[in-house]
């Protein structure tokens, strides 16, 4: 013991880490906060030290490659002593730290928690909000499976969308024109390092403001938060109705998250990890790839939308959400907490939770939108190979094995999820043609890496044939006229 305290004495000599901690664990809390209802916040932090060191496990093995990641990951399923139940802790840690943090942001907004002086404390919560959707999101795209394929496609045909910035945002992304090795390594990074480095400041910053501020008092109907005289009465209440929160406050929350670490380990033993599923192939379409859980509300709602209100709800409607959520605590900083006098606030939540929990249950019956119910059996109808040249006729037998029937229609045949291709050289360019297949766009993906130069030369050759009889096809102006870019 002698020995044990005068180490200590040498680092606190030097770190001076002794009496912060003794403050922090002195810390006073209102009474009745000591609660079970206030546990979230500790238990999601607790889930994001799992993912850390789960994470770090498994990034010894996996491999940002396109080549490599989905073999580095059945590898860890079959071939590593516990890598299976590694990767399931870690994907299950995923799913259990963005429902903690959702429910703990649900519960500050029902308990008036985000009102003065808490203003950036709520602000700094949607922010780690925002990463925990994010992690959850990249973790997704490094399985880089059939479904991480197409989700990340559809994740570029959305962010392609916004105004000016869509196509270097795209860019920027995916790490160049096409779904590769590349765009692997990006999302590697910000799940492994630009992510959790972000999430680890805004919990230190939140976890202070917590410890400057303290924690919201128990909110009682009838107490009223006015900014000129809230701090006087709350700490009028820590001092007379006030305990220490070591350890009034810290038992149940080591208890919560207990639970909760045992819950994780239990639906990962049970459960097992996610995927991989099928190596990742942009001809293969029968897959009818779905996000994860907390991502199938959107699948849903993309699903059923008209095509012409796609852009405006993914667009519009999240910047409204979140610009909403950050500017109710100046707008609502004032007044009643409980939620028992606030019905706004609480037919809010359940409106919130029926739509989601709706959307939800459709996305395990929605169809992929637009439908693709053409197979690759589905034959060229023979007005479009009458009179063709050799390269052309090549051209369509390679439209036909590279499956590009499955997505777009010859004659009403074929597939609805890209346009008809009945009149596509009238639209197109041939220099349009070949940058459209080679790199996609829109929800198609790109076939860079599946077309040599000879295949690829066919198939644009069969495609600018795709014109009405009488009318010519596209043509670069610029060419016509002399001027060159």
């Amino acid at each position: 013991m002698r020995l044990i305290r005068r180490v200590s004495t040498w680092f606190d000599e030097r770190l001076q880490l002794a009496a912060p901690i003794r403050e922090t664990m002195a810390h006073p809390i209102p009474r009745d906060t000591a609660s079970w209802a206030y546990v979230f916040g500790s238990a999601a932090m607790t889930v994001f030290g799992l993912q850390l060191v789960t994470g770090i496990l498994l990034a010894l093995i996996y491999v940002p490659s396109a080549g490599e990641a989905w073999n580095s990951l059945q590898i860890l399923n079959h071939q590593i002593s516990l890598g299976w139940f590694v990767r399931a802790l870690h994907g299950w840690g995923s799913n259990f730290m963005v429902a903690i943090v959702l429910i703990h942001m649900v519960q500050v907004f029902l308990f008036g928690a985000y009102k003065y002086p808490r203003e950036l404390t709520w602000t700094l919560g949607i922010f780690l909000l925002l990463m925990t959707l994010g992690m959850a999101f990249t973790g997704q795209v490094l399985r880089f499976d059939q479904d991480a394929y197409w989700g990340l496609g559809i994740g570029a045909s959305i962010v392609s969308r916004v105004p000016l910035l869509g196509p270097a945002l795209v860019s920027l992304m995916m790490g160049g024109p096409i779904i590769a090795g590349a765009t692997l390594s990006r999302f590697f990074a910000l799940h492994v390092f630009v992510i959790p480095g972000l999430l680890m400041l805004f919990v230190a910053l939140h976890v202070l403001l917590v410890l400057k501020l303290g924690i919201n008092e128990w909110p009682m109907p009838g107490r009223l938060v006015r900014r000129s005289d809230y701090l006087e009465q709350y700490h009028s209440l820590t001092r007379t109705d006030g305990v220490p929160f070591v350890p009034y406050g810290v038992w149940k929350d080591a208890v919560f998250s207990g639970v909760i670490l045992l819950a994780v380990a239990a639906c990962a033993f049970y459960f097992g990890p996610f995927g991989p599923s099928g190596q990742p192939d942009p001809r293969v379409i029968q897959t009818a790839p779905r996000p994860d859980f907390f991502f199938l509300w959107l699948y849903a709602l993309l699903s059923l939308l008209p095509p012409a209100l796609e852009t405006p709800a993914l667009l519009i409607g999240p910047v409204i959400a979140l610009i909403a959520l950050l500017a109710l605590p100046f707008v609502a900083g004032e007044g009643e907490k409980s939620w028992k006098r606030r019905p706004i606030a609480v037919l809010s939540i359940l409106l919130t939770a029926v739509v989601l929990g709706t959307f939800t249950n459709l996305a395990s019956h929605t169809p992929w939108s637009p439908v693709m119910d053409a197979s690759t059996a589905a034959a060229i109808p023979p007005g479009f190979l009458a009179r063709r040249a050799p390269i052309e006729i090549q051209g369509a037998l390679i439209f036909q094995s590279k499956q590009c029937h499955n997505c777009h229609s010859l004659g009403d045949i074929g597939g609805k999820r890209g346009p008809a291709l009945d009149a596509v050289a009238v639209r197109l360019t041939e220099d349009q043609l070949v940058r459209q297949v080679l790199q996609g766009g829109g929800n198609m993906p790109a076939y860079g890496k599946n077309l040599n130069p000879a295949q690829t030369t066919a198939l644009v050759a069969f495609l600018e044939t795709l014109h009405p009889g009488g009318q010519a096809p596209a043509r670069d102006a610029s060419l016509d006229s002399g001027v060159h870019p």
